[in-house]
This record gives structure tokens, C-alpha cells and sequence, in this order.
């Protein structure tokens, strides 16, 4: 067995043509730019979910044609021999009664990604496009994904926008009925971690994934996932997602959630960001109940009991990555690629001594307190991160 870092929901802007994808997501976003920067992340196994994007399909079948990426024994594709492409598509439901939450399929081949696509694409209007609305309810989208061998997994769940217990539901299985056994895992986003997730007790046998949603290059790994596999590839990460054949998640790393969008209730009055006891439903400071609720809050509201890990919850670590830290920019961050060949392994690896001779005592040191969960943060909401408040 080998440990692999995974990254499994980033966003392409544009194809190679300049082709729009993700119109929110940089332009810098191709598959190829996002498959580089992976390399340089240290990320092994790398989640694109803007793959049944006719254009995106064309241009990844041209890759393989010239060799840049090669079809991988068991599933998902090959980039230099060291990061694994895996196929996705995420979408927006709009068959249910509330909400229009996102869902993320992926896919084995590109056969089965382009068999999703053309199926798909009679519920949509614009296939071309990320992310885009399907005249589908939950269970029948999954039927879909299914049928083209895929697997379903509902995305950045808590959030207030676009998910499901942020907007839809407040139990999965209301929504995704029979369906709901099929569903391996859930994505937790950056405002949530396994502490928050295990108070709801229908999580309780599902699989957290914590990754990036990377609209920018520099996204890519803010939170990531260990897998324990045989090999780089579909077959093996499924196994892990059903903890099959001693294949398992065995960390998630994620934002500390207070540095989330999202984390705490935000009043749309006066621009207040909730410090109290959760869940808050009115804001402190000015009254208003024009609010927008926070996930913290969300959960509180909705949960069953306190936090209950399963036996099989892998230890959920904070990371704070190196573009939230003070001081250190994008120089900075380049010195420390450079030096020590990813960015993981400066914020995770490294010695202190090893880092101050890059980027010397004060960085250096702060970098040790943001892998120790010893830098103060502020919570974000309403779409604002939190922030690292240095002393």
C-alpha cells in the first residue's frame, strides 16, 4: 500500500483555445496549467469536474492521441508519470422543491465521461459550461451518473448557497431516497470539518472528502485527502471511498473552518460577523434578520447530537496555507517550491531550520505555528475569509 494526496473538485476557465468553461474560474485554469501546478503542489491525484465539457473532452482526447496524458489500468488518466487525472463533472439540481445544490460525478474513462455528457446534456442548456442547472431531481441525476459508471458525491454540503443542507434539505436521504445508499461520500467544503459533519447521523457510515473547489491556480490543495491504495487510479480511490480491501481515507487536510467564507452567520445589514453562541438568526449588533446563516450555525441547528467519529473517521487536519500566512507572497512561496519541491512539503515537512534558511527566522517560524494550529484566526462569513492575526 502507498499513501497518494488527492484534490478532487478544480475548476478549468478556459480550454487551451480559449474556449470558456467555469466563467467564475481564472482564465490561468487549463487542464494541462492545473495538472503543472499539481506537480508543484505535490498533489498526486488530481479531481477536474468540468470534464464533460465537450470542448474539454475534445482536448483531453487530443492529449492522449499525442502522448501528453496516457489511459491508466483501472481508470483516470496519466500526466508525467506522476499525477492522475480524474474525470468529473459537477452540476446544479433543479428538480427539487428547494435549493439548487451541486452534485459532482466522477468517471472511470473517457468513454464514460462522454457517455455522461451526452446524456446529460438533454437536461441542460449549455453543456459547454461548468457547473450548469439540470431540469433533475437528486435521485434521478445519480441514476444518471450511475449509468455511465460513475460515482455521485454532493458538493461542499454545508454551504449557504448551492448545497445541499445549506439550501436544500436538512437530511440527505429526504432527497436522494433510494439513491442514498449509493452515495459513497460527501465533500465538506471549507467552511466545515469532521468535528462539525459527525453531529448529523446520517453521515455517520459516509466518507468526508475535504477539497480545494480551486477557481485560481493557487487554490489547488488548500485541502486535499490522503488516500492508502495500491496504485494511483479510479478503481483504487472507489475502494477507499467504500473502505474496501484495506483501501481507506487516512487524513483529510482542510482549512481550519473559521478561515471559510461561510463559517459564521453574516448579517447582510450591516456587514456583522457573528462571534456568539451558534446558531445566531439575527444579527447581535444592529437586530436585522436579513442574514445570511453560517455553516457553524447550519449545523448547530440541525444537528442530532455533539460530535460522535465513526470508528473509521480518519484524523482531520487543520492547514492553513502558505498564501494566508502574513508576510509570505508569492516570491516567497516560489523560494520555498524551489527549495524543497512542493509546497506541501514546506508547510507540512520541513524543519524549522530548513526553512529559515530559505525564508528566514520570522517566516519560518510562523510557518511552524500554522502546522501546529498555533496562529490565531478570525472567522469568515458572508463570503469574507477569516483571517491569521499575527501577535
Amino acid at each position: 500500500m502507498m499513501k497518494i494526496y488527492g484534490d478532487l473538485h478544480i475548476h478549468i476557465g478556459r480550454t487551451e483555445k480559449g474556449i470558456s468553461v467555469k466563467v467564475a474560474a481564472s482564465k490561468d485554469l487549463t487542464v494541462l496549467s492545473i495538472l503543472e501546478r499539481s506537480l508543484l503542489k505535490g498533489i498526486n491525484v488530481v479531481g477536474i469536474v468540468d470534464c464533460a465539457s465537450p470542448p474539454v473532452i475534445h482536448e483531453i482526447k487530443r492529449y492522449c492521441e499525442e502522448g501528453v496524458l496516457s489511459c491508466i489500468e483501472g481508470g483516470g488518466l496519466k500526466y508525467k508519470g506522476k499525477v492522475t487525472l480524474i474525470l468529473g463533472s459537477e452540476i446544479e439540481i433543479g428538480g427539487e422543491e428547494e435549493g439548487s445544490p451541486h452534485l459532482i460525478g466522477y468517471f472511470k474513462s473517457i468513454e464514460d465521461i462522454f457517455s455522461f455528457s451526452e446524456k446529460i446534456g438533454k437536461y441542460m442548456k449549455n453543456i459547454r459550461l461548468s457547473s450548469q442547472r439540470v431540469s433533475l431531481n437528486s435521485e434521478q441525476a445519480v441514476e444518471v451518473i450511475k449509468s455511465c459508471n460513475g460515482i455521485a458525491v454532493p458538493a461542499h454540503v454545508f454551504t449557504p448557497f448551492k448545497s445541499y443542507y445549506g439550501s436544500c434539505t436538512d437530511r440527505l436521504h429526504k432527497v436522494f431516497k433510494d439513491r442514498y445508499k449509493e452515495i459513497e461520500a460527501v465533500e465538506l467544503g471549507l467552511s466545515a470539518d469532521s468535528d462539525m459533519a459527525d453531529q448529523i447521523e446520517e453521515l455517520s457510515l459516509k466518507i468526508f472528502l475535504s477539497n480545494s473547489d480551486a477557481h485560481s491556480l493557487n487554490k489547488i490543495g488548500r485541502e486535499f485527502n490522503v488516500f492508502e491504495v495500491e496504485e494511483a487510479n479510479f478503481e483504487e480511490i472507489l475502494m477507499a471511498l467504500k473502505r474496501e480491501k484495506g483501501r481507506k481515507v487516512v487524513k483529510n487536510y482542510g482549512l481550519d473552518p473559521k478561515l471559510g467564507k461561510y463559517h459564521r452567520t453574516f448579517c447582510l445589514e450591516c456587514g456583522y460577523i457573528a462571534k456568539e453562541t451558534p446558531p445566531v438568526r439575527r444579527c447581535p449588533r444592529c437586530g436585522s434578520d436579513k442574514v445570511l446563516m453560517g455553516v457553524r450555525d447550519r449545523i448547530e441547528e440541525i444537528k442530532d447530537y455533539d460530535t460522535r467519529h465513526p470508528d473509521f473517521r480518519p484524523p482531520y487536519i487543520y492547514q492553513i496555507p502558505l498564501e494566508f500566512i502574513p508576510n509570505i507572497g508569492k516570491r516567497t512561496v516560489e523560494k520555498l517550491v524551489h527549495h524543497f519541491g512542493s509546497e506541501l512539503y514546506a508547510l507540512h515537512e520541513a524543519s524549522y531550520e530548513d526553512l529559515e534558511k530559505v525564508v528566514g527566522e520570522k517566516n519560518a517560524l510562523n510557518i511552524l505555528k500554522a502546522r501546529n494550529g498555533e496562529l490565531t484566526v478570525s472567522s469568515g462569513g458572508g463570503g469574507i475569509y477569516g483571517k491569521v492575526l499575527l501577535e
